[in-house]
């Protein structure tokens, strides 16, 4: 594992731990470096902030192209559209933080508004219909914000598998 990987982890665990996104100082012991060293990955905390998104979009990415490979991408992303546990609360650390962080330079905006358009392709091409795919896209969209506002239990509130007969999309888990 590289330095900028050991970082990132450092991060997400005090990110947990405390429940905001941490100082560069608490980073740079964390890791073991000094704040030079973590400066040079990380000059600001907003960039540890676009570090973790960044590292989510590649994530579900992956896993995105994985489910529309094996014909399941519109189930992948209403399933990765209600983080659980530690990834829900990463994701409302983030989002306070980005808000107060993240300056216009950064870019991960357009990154995840790519990355988005991308995965909604990924949708369409299976189920046939862009519109479709717009639907089940925002269908996601609206869980994870749900989700993120505390306003649904995610584990208890989601059948995953009555949503997506709804949507008229067949479910092909393994």
């Amino acid at each position: 594992m590289d330095l900028r990987d050991r970082i990132l982890d450092a991060t997400r665990r005090l990110t947990l731990e405390h429940g905001t996104i941490p100082s560069l100082n608490a980073v740079a012991e964390a890791t073991g470096v000094s704040k030079g060293g973590l400066m040079h990955h990380f000059p600001s905390r907003a960039a540890l902030v676009d570090g973790l998104a960044r590292r989510a979009l590649d994530e579900i990415d992956v896993a995105m192209r994985e489910a529309a490979a094996e014909g399941r991408a519109a189930a992948a992303w209403l399933g990765l559209s209600v983080p659980r546990g530690d990834d829900l609360d990463l994701f409302r650390a983030m989002a306070v933080a980005h808000r107060a962080l993240e300056g216009p330079e950064s870019g991960v905006l357009a990154d995840a508004a790519a990355a988005i358009a991308r995965w909604e392709r990924l949708i369409a091409d299976e189920v046939g219909d862009p519109v479709r795919a717009r639907i089940i896209r925002l269908v996601g969209d609206g869980l994870a914000g749900n989700a993120l506002a505390g306003l649904d239990d995610p584990v208890a509130d989601v059948d995953l598998a009555t949503l997506l007969d709804h949507l008229g999309v067949a479910d092909r888990r393994p």
